[in-house]
């Protein structure tokens, strides 16, 4: 090691707490710069943390390669990575990796793709007696003069007819940065009532500075509006602007209406190949992009010049990544607001207890939209009690009848159940043998089209048995509701009506997805099944009538936060009714029509539902009161499971004596065996954010290591599951 030489400390994505030093001996990278390196017998491409430290290691090998000269990441995205790294206690290495897109992790060029465009040029001959020439050049004039020859192609123009506008000089052959296709915007600003136009105001007089408000705004409410007259003055101030939605489903529909008003919009989601995802993030990075629409994952964008961020539906549960990085995108975009001083907006028919909780201790803002949009009437909630009666397939004769007059009056009607396939369960009526999954400690889902045996938890899939596998008899009986089912027996009642099942096993396709909703937007009468996928964000002016046909399931659920979501889908999918001129109806089916929760949920709507839920978690001590964690394992058997776990509970209370957290465990996970994977896990809870960090740190810093044992720390979790 000559004098010239360097020392680099680099994260490398291995679920490692350390970083490992390597010697720059020409090029020196600065820390967040990508560098290549060989560890142990691979290679990887880790990012400089830092140079030089004072405890470098003695005899570091040699880095193989610097990838940057810059800051791949970004001074405040590189410092976002350090903040996630300890608040989430997940190795950095892992946490950087993270925030680039796969193509930079591979090593490829931090560049921008280049594309090939025909640009209008100044050039108009007289094109009257070539008629398609001449709706070429309209087409171009009409979106910004410019586009790819394949977006020419896909709108009807052929190669021949642009080539023969190239030939009269009309239009010119450039390359450029690949970009967000830009068209003319056609939709105009609406008119904000006077609660719209006070969360406008509120939000746009923060001068730009940090401050949370959060939008609870009844289901088509106009809480989007307010979103794009926000978004049009950042815009005009020439600062970016940061959208999340909840899932992909929802992606395309926001996307089309933030194009419209503003003629270009850059998305980021799950579905885009991994050079769509590079441009992107280099679009952003380098402020070519105004606006980014994105799902969760879009929240770790480097931005240049980032002057606002939405986030619409903020009590979905799909912002909280589930594996990896469990980072809450919510949380993390508090925190990149916060550190950029500019404002946040959360939006929400049903905001969660936690953003409710910030709300009443004053730390966010807290504004209301009472009315809907349009001078449109809040559907009328009724419960139907269904004890003692007969159900065809999940549906009273009475909410038959009910969806028969909705139908004859020109309307549609819209009939929910939480749980896709079949049945939830095959069972024998003989000697109670059910079909169990051979992986998991779960009952196997039925499913009928195509006929299978499905568990939805490691998706482990099987043919349906002839006969019992208990006793050997063939009459094998499917109990309970799945969406295929309700879909079946709503097809046997309505022969006559066009039915439409939207759930994850109906939406693979996109195409299939969107041919659905264009003959649902036709305004025929008919009748819409499915999941939560159909309660989130969609607007069908038809629906008159939405049927919740198994409300009590989730207010009994063991998981603590089951109730909040319960009631949030409840409201969400009811929200489907009535949006347009017809009024429109809710009627729920349930066994418990007297429980506490449901009736407040009726009587009293989600605001005095979320009263009454947030005094039940006080009196409790659960979040968003005390902090929470888990702690989850997982082995081929029980016994070192569980022993790894109960040292993790020693380290964490000697580490912690004065009684500053409480750990509850080790138990069982609520499903206890999955993917032939024994589970358990530690719940650990504090007073206050300090001692529960201090804990945990206690047992991340130095991992212990059992064999065959996986473990993992999950802050904030959104499913005790």
């Amino acid at each position: 090691m000559s004098p010239a030489d360097r020392v680099v400390r680099v994260a490398v994505p291995k679920p490692l707490p350390q970083q490992f030093d390597y010697l720059a001996a020409e090029r020196v990278p600065v820390p967040g710069a990508r560098v290549r390196v060989k560890f142990g017998r691979q290679r990887l491409v880790g990012v400089c943390t830092s140079v030089d430290p004072a405890d470098a290691h003695d005899d570091p090998a040699p880095l193989e390669a610097v990838l940057d000269d810059h800051n791949a990441l970004g001074e405040e995205l590189f410092a976002l990575g350090q903040w996630l790294a300890d608040y989430y206690h997940h190795p950095l290495g892992e946490v950087l990796a993270t925030l680039l897109p796969a193509a930079a992790r591979r090593g490829e060029p931090l560049t921008e793709r280049t594309e090939t465009v025909w640009r209008l040029t100044g050039s108009r001959p007289d094109l009257h007696r070539a008629a398609r020439q001449q709706a070429l050049l309209e087409h171009l004039l009409a979106n910004g003069g410019t586009a790819t020859p394949q977006a020419l192609t896909d709108a009807g123009f052929s190669a021949a007819v642009q080539r023969s506008l190239a030939d009269k000089g009309v239009v010119v052959r450039e390359h450029r940065a690949a970009v967000a296709p830009k068209v003319a915007a056609t939709e105009p600003a609406l008119n904000l009532n006077p609660e719209q136009r006070q969360a406008v105001d509120a939000v746009a007089v923060s001068d730009g500075r940090f401050g949370v408000t959060l939008l609870e705004g009844v289901t088509g409410s106009g809480k989007t509006e307010v979103y794009l007259q926000l978004i049009d003055r950042v815009r005009r101030a020439g600062r970016q602007v940061l959208v999340l939605v909840p899932e992909i489903a929802l992606t395309p529909q926001t996307l089309s209406r933030f194009v419209a008003r503003f003629g270009q919009a850059d998305t980021v989601h799950s579905g885009m190949t991994d050079g769509q995802r590079l441009d992107a993030w280099m679009r952003c990075r380098s402020g070519a992009a105004s606006i980014l629409i994105g799902t969760r994952s879009a929240v770790l964008t480097p931005f240049r010049n980032l002057g606002l961020i939405v986030v619409d539906e903020e009590h979905d549960g799909s912002f909280k990544q589930q594996d990896g990085l469990r980072y809450s995108a919510r949380d993390v975009a508090v925190k990149r607001a916060q550190t950029l001083d500019i404002p946040l907006l959360l939006g929400s028919a049903t905001p969660s207890l936690e953003s409710l909780a910030n709300a009443a201790a004053g730390r966010y803002r807290h504004l209301r939209l009472n009315e809907r949009a349009g001078g449109a009437r809040m559907p009328a909630f009724q419960l139907l009690d269904i004890r003692g009666h007969r159900l065809d397939d999940g549906i009273s004769d009475r909410l038959g009848r009910i969806i028969r007059g909705h139908l004859d009056d020109g309307g549609q009607a819209l009939v929910f159940l939480n749980r896709r396939g079949y049945a939830p369960a095959l069972v024998c009526p003989g000697c109670g043998w059910q079909a169990m999954c051979r992986h998991c400690d779960m009952r196997m889902t039925v499913h009928h089209q195509p006929p299978a045996l499905i568990c939805h938890h490691c998706g482990h899939r099987q043919p349906p048995p002839n006969r019992c596998g208990g006793c050997g008899k063939s009459d094998l009986m499917a109990v309970g509701l799945g969406t295929q089912r309700t879909e079946a027996g709503l097809q046997r009642q309505f022969p006559d009506v066009p039915i439409y099942r939207i759930d994850r096993d109906s939406t693979r396709s996109q195409r299939r997805l969107e041919a659905q909703f264009a003959a649902i937007h036709s305004g025929e009468p008919a009748i819409l099944v499915g999941t939560q996928m159909l309660a989130k964000g969609h607007h069908f002016p038809a629906v008159t009538l939405v049927a919740v046909i198994n409300a009590d399931s989730g207010f009994l659920s063991a998981d603590f936060r089951a109730p909040e979501r319960t009631a949030q889908l409840i409201i969400q999918v009811a929200g489907r009714a009535g949006r347009a001129e017809r009024p429109g109806e809710v009627w729920i089916q349930t066994y418990q029509p007297d429980n506490p929760m449901l009736q407040s949920l009726i009587q009293d709507g989600y605001p005095g539902f979320a009263v009454r839920e947030l005094a039940n978690r006080h009196a409790a001590g659960l979040p968003p009161y005390r902090p929470m964690a888990l702690i989850r394992a997982e082995g081929a058997s029980a016994d070192p499971v569980r022993a790894l776990l109960q040292h993790l509970q020693e380290v964490m209370r000697t580490t912690v004596e004065d009684g500053g957290i409480e750990v509850l465990g080790p138990v069982s996970a609520p499903i206890a065996r999955r993917a032939d994977r024994v589970r358990f896990q530690l719940m650990v809870l504090a007073d206050t954010r300090r001692p529960l960090h201090r804990a945990l740190r206690a047992v991340t810093a130095s991992p212990p290591r059992q064999s065959g044992v996986r473990w993992s720390v999950d802050v904030d979790p959104y499913d005790t599951f």
